[in-house]
């Protein structure tokens, strides 16, 4: 399963800032304030203290270590075997008609009788060799059946289950990484929205397909399937396995066949209906057959299916090669569904994907979605082939799948581009923990199932996996996971398991590690000093995590690297304790020291050292990361100018963006751009059409248009509009563009260029041009950002077109027309609420708040002047009224 955090447009901030956020305690990393005593060229470490809030912590709030809750793996008294589904739909009322022969036998002790997962359905009959049994379905959510007779170990027993599943019966839950979990879902059924096609979808993690069949809804189960899907004759289906066969009925419907006789866990059974066109790709294996990769799209995005997933064969050959194991499935499908709950889904062989991966090829241009990819991908082989036995232990699949892109990212874009993602990926882990607390990665203690899907077992996962993966070297690494998928096939494992793999390999006690990383909470806040004497360096590195909220002394084994006159060398140190030294000599003049040569540690590292090796480093680092944490130490040194002159030029582009957009911030205090070398300003002005990343060449077309010479700059700009195929650079191109207009006399060549634009038929850029106008609040302005908020829409245009509208009414609040154009936002917004879809369904809870907000404000306003102008009042007093009304309006619509 993979999260998917969209970034829709900068109007959002205006929404999330309605929610507030309280931090808890045990986001406290450090336990004393530490004083330094830096020598003037050293560090000022001032500046970073404020990463750490709550640094003071108080042993009367100690509470009792006991552990109030423990998750363990379901106790499986039965083993199914083998499951057979026949489906039929009822879609006018969202219904499944279902037949389940379910294979099963005792997993010990003897028992006569069975309890199946089984949600919100209507049990018609439940029978074993045609003979009816009796049941119990009380709870609607457990099939309790007697058995005909007292069953052995190993002897097997069938049993069919005649049902209805009503998902749209059943009482909705989820979490912000699944939103729902009804299991099944029929979308548009009824064809009431032209816009969307109708289909039918599952979602199954994590007990969730247990509404639409009975089973036992728990990953530590495995089974073989089978399954009947019938269907109008229109539409296309797809399922785990092959497709056998598909037999026409001779009543306009058709029955499709697929087959699995691998066993899988029941959360990963998949059914897709829906009218889509297929993509035909393939994948060889290593013994030279040939397997399906097939995309399944909606017609209109037939030509773009290519450049979403065409990498797919390319990563299943690299995984496969890299693992040791050959990918061990059917086939391999991917179909994009419409209204999904959740980011992308790894059902055996047949993976869905919300439709936040509808790109066309320009669209590409501005970022992929490779890493949602490979990260499903790889879960068939951690997560399908080898289950976690039971949510505590789901970093077992999702750590693994996390990784998956570090590696893929390493193979196919180069090393800085991998360490740059799993930065983001770290800050991932920081930021969410920071608000929602630290617990041990396996986390047996969750209040919640749900719980376990948060940046422990995604983003702080795949880390330490990097870090093991440093620690035991490559072939030792990935010789260790080939074991564990191995010995652990068709199996469900946990912590241990993986454990004992990589010690079996390796012949290491990996305790330490495991007991720290695995089974601990929290990460390492580790500062480093120098101490110079004569020919020798003494290094003080003190750890300083919070030991009060049970975060471990770490063992950490580390590479420090060393430059002299002689050169380069590594010398290896572990940390074990709080505070240590390490002494090395050196040759002539001590150039650099970087602790973490290897920039494999997830934790915050500072290094206390002189500017010098901030800019030593800088120049002969030649590791993203390395490079830019110095450049962001140097900022405002006496060696930052030649260093921002060599980061513009830089071989990676997010070195290049940093640069261009430390200029762009620091033009704001400083609009001559005076620290600017020549040089300087002629990268940037070359950047801005020439850079090969497109966010890069927005950066520096922002930062270009500061310091070019004023009959340049309108130009400078509207050829960025005209010529860039970028997206991102066309939408900041806009509104720069408009700022322009408002700064200098060139505002009819900028209007006119808007003009035009408006008139485009591409929606993405009408949207970019109303977000960009929605600024201003000019009447000008209102009768377009309307008719783009009001045209059918999807995905991500539709909800920033939406906002557009919204925001351009807040800013517009002193205008004589406001009242008229409030009550057409909510004329809107009463329309949407009818059908809200997608990402607008998403946050409209938030967009109505923010819009009462709005209404909110001009009532104080007009309360403040009907106290100052007695004159006026009953008018004003009029005009208040009537924005109660919009605000009762408001009241009434559902947001739920």
């Amino acid at each position: 399963m993979k999260k998917i955090s969209l970034i829709l447009s900068c109007s959002i901030i205006f929404i999330s800032a309605c929610k507030s956020v309280e931090k808890v305690n045990s986001s406290d990393e450090l336990t004393e304030e530490v004083q330094f005593s830096p020598e003037d060229e050293l560090v000022d470490f001032s500046e970073y203290e404020g990463d750490f809030e709550q640094d003071a912590f108080s042993l009367e709030d100690e509470t009792p270590t006991v552990r109030a809750i423990y998750n363990p793996s379901r106790t499986l008294w039965v083993d199914l075997v083998h499951t057979k589904l026949e489906v039929s739909f009822d879609w006018a009322n969202s219904k499944l008609m279902g037949k389940a022969t379910l294979t099963m036998k005792p997993h010990f002790y003897n028992t006569d009788s069975v309890t199946l997962d089984a949600k919100a359905m209507d049990i018609k009959s439940v029978s074993l060799n045609g003979k009816k049994l009796s049941f119990t379905y009380d709870d609607q959510l457990h099939l309790r059946i007697k058995l005909d007779k007292v069953y052995k170990k190993d002897e097997k027993f069938t049993l069919l289950v005649d049902y209805v599943a009503k998902p749209e019966e059943r009482e909705k839950n989820g979490s912000a990484a699944i939103t729902s979990d009804k299991g099944l879902y029929f979308i548009n059924p009824k064809g009431e929205d032209s816009d969307k096609m109708p289909q039918i979808w599952t979602q199954g993690e994590t007990e969730a397909n247990s509404v639409w069949f009975p089973t036992i809804d728990a990953p530590n189960a495995k089974t073989s399937q089978e399954i009947y899907i019938t269907v109008e004759e229109k539409f296309l289906t797809l399922s785990n396995g092959k497709l056998v066969s598909s037999k026409k009925n001779g009543n306009g419907t058709r029955t499709d066949y697929w087959k699995q006789d691998q066993p899988h866990a029941p959360y990963l059974f998949m059914m897709f209906v829906g009218e889509f066109k297929v993509i035909k790709d393939f994948y060889t294996r290593q013994d030279g057959s040939k397997m399906e990769v097939n995309y399944y799209v909606e017609p209109k995005y037939e030509n773009d299916a290519r450049a979403i997933f065409g990498e797919t064969p390319a990563m299943i050959k690299f995984f496969s090669q890299k693992l040791g194991v050959e990918y061990p499935w059917d086939k391999y499908s991917q179909v994009v569904v419409r209204d999904y709950v959740s980011g992308a889904m790894e059902n055996t062989g047949a993976v869905i994907f919300g439709d936040f991966v509808y790109k066309n090829q320009r669209e590409l241009l501005d970022g992929n979605d490779q890493s949602t990819i490979a990260h499903e991908l790889f879960h068939h082989w951690f997560g399908d082939l080898v289950t976690c036995e039971s949510w505590a232990n789901l970093p077992l699949n999702e750590s693994f799948a996390n990784y998956s892109q570090y590696l893929w990212d390493e193979f196919r874009y180069g090393v800085d581009e991998a360490d740059y993602q799993a930065e983001q990926e770290a800050q991932g882990y920081f930021n969410s923990s920071s608000f929602q607390g630290y617990h041990n990665l396996i986390w047996y203690g969750h209040n919640d199932k749900e719980d376990m899907f948060d940046g422990h077992s995604y983003n702080k996962g795949g880390r330490i996996l990097h870090m093991l993966r440093n620690h035991l070297g490559d072939d030792a690494f990935f010789k260790g996971l080939n074991n564990y998928l191995v010995s652990n096939k068709y199996k469900a494992a946990e912590v241990h398991h993986l454990r004992l793999a990589f010690e079996e390999v390796s012949g290491q006690d990996l305790n330490w590690f495991f007991d720290q990383w695995f089974l601990g909470k929290g990460h390492p806040v580790i500062f480093t000093e120098q101490v110079l004497d004569k020919n020798n360096v003494t290094l003080k590195v003190v750890q300083r995590q919070n030991l009060e909220e049970k975060f471990p002394i770490y063992r950490i084994p580390v590479e420090v690297a060393i430059w002299d006159d002689n050169g380069k060398r590594i010398e290896k140190v572990l940390l074990d304790s709080l505070e240590q030294t390490f002494s090395f000599s050196f040759t002539g003049q001590l150039k650099n020291i970087l602790f973490d040569h290897q920039q494999m540690l997830l934790g915050r590292l500072y290094e206390d050292k002189p500017m010098a090796q901030y800019a030593h480093q800088f120049k002969n680092m030649d590791r993203w990361k390395a490079k830019s944490v110095a450049f962001n130490r140097l900022k405002g040194s006496a060696q930052f100018s030649e260093i921002l002159d060599l980061a513009l030029t830089d071989k990676f582009w997010h070195i290049r963006e940093l640069a261009a957009s430390y200029i762009v911030e620091n033009l704001k205090q400083d609009p001559e751009a005076k620290y600017l070398s020549s040089k300087s300003k002629s990268l940037i002005v070359k950047m801005a059409s020439a850079d090969p990343k497109s966010s890069t060449r927005s950066q520096a077309l922002e930062a270009a248009v500061f310091f070019a010479d004023k009959d340049e700059m309108v130009p400078l700009v509207t050829n960025a509009i005209k010529s860039d195929s970028s997206y991102t650079v066309q939408s900041n191109a806009i509104s720069l563009l408009i700022e322009l207009g408002t700064r200098i006399e060139a505002f009819k060549e900028a209007s006119s260029v808007l003009d035009d634009l408006k008139l485009t038929k591409d929606v993405k850029v009408k949207v970019m041009v109303s977000e960009a106008l929605s600024q201003s609040g000019d009447p000008e302005h209102y009768e377009f950002i309307k008719q783009v908020a009001e045209e059918k829409l999807s995905g991500s245009e539709a909800l920033r077109a939406f906002i557009s509208f919204v925001v351009f009414i807040a800013m517009a609040e002193e205008q004589e027309d406001h009242y008229a154009w409030m009550e057409s936002l909510v004329a809107i917004t009463e329309q949407k609420a009818l059908n809200p879809q997608g990402q607008i369904k998403m946050y409209f809870s938030r967009i109505v708040e923010y819009e009462q907000g709005v209404i909110s404000s001009k009532i104080d306003q007009l309360n403040t002047r009907i106290a100052e102008q007695a004159s006026t009042a009953q008018s004003l007093e009029q005009l208040k009224l009537k924005y109660e009304n919009l605000s009762d309006r408001l009241n009434q619509i559902p947001t739920e």
